[in-house]
């Protein structure tokens, strides 16, 4: 049995300890905020924070998220910064299909909390493994500006 500590509490998890933490998040704990893209690390779609750095969980073991702090996309409105993502995201209208979405707020809160007046190349940089097939890559930006904006006003 599993002891991982997703969203501030600490939760068992009954699953073999090299299942993807992207599976047991949702197939175990019902958490499907965060998505499966590719499987591969390679598109973003299933970032996960582990001890607040933006990392794919769909193919980190579960057993190396245990003992870490896991947040996904379902607890992120409770903190300042993700709050502020999210509702910049809101503002600049940057959801289209809305799949890739989770991954992208996840990686552009890591972004804002090492960075918090990212240039555009920084925000190129740090986003660029998140893919985004409605192409809303302009407004992305333009989002993750305007929270940074926000947070220091």
């Amino acid at each position: 049995m599993l002891q991982l500590k997703i969203n501030g509490k600490t939760l068992p998890v009954d699953a073999d300890p090299n299942t993807p933490l992207l599976w047991v998040l949702r197939d175990h704990l019902g958490m499907t905020g965060t998505k499966f893209g590719c499987g591969v690390a390679a598109c973003g779609a299933c970032t996960v924070h582990m001890n607040g750095n933006a990392v794919r969980s769909c193919t980190l073991p579960a057993s190396a998220a245990a003992g870490a702090e896991i947040t996904t996309i379902e607890a992120v409105s409770a903190d300042r910064l993700g709050h502020a993502v999210q509702q910049a995201w809101i503002r600049n209208d940057v959801v289209q299909c809305g799949y890739c979405q989770s991954g992208q707020i996840m990686a552009a809160i890591g972004l804002l909390r090492s960075k918090q007046h990212p240039t555009d190349a920084d925000i190129d940089a740090a986003m660029s493994g998140n893919l985004c097939r409605c192409g809303t890559y302009g407004r992305i930006r333009a989002a993750i500006k305007d929270a940074a904006h926000s947070l220091a006003a």
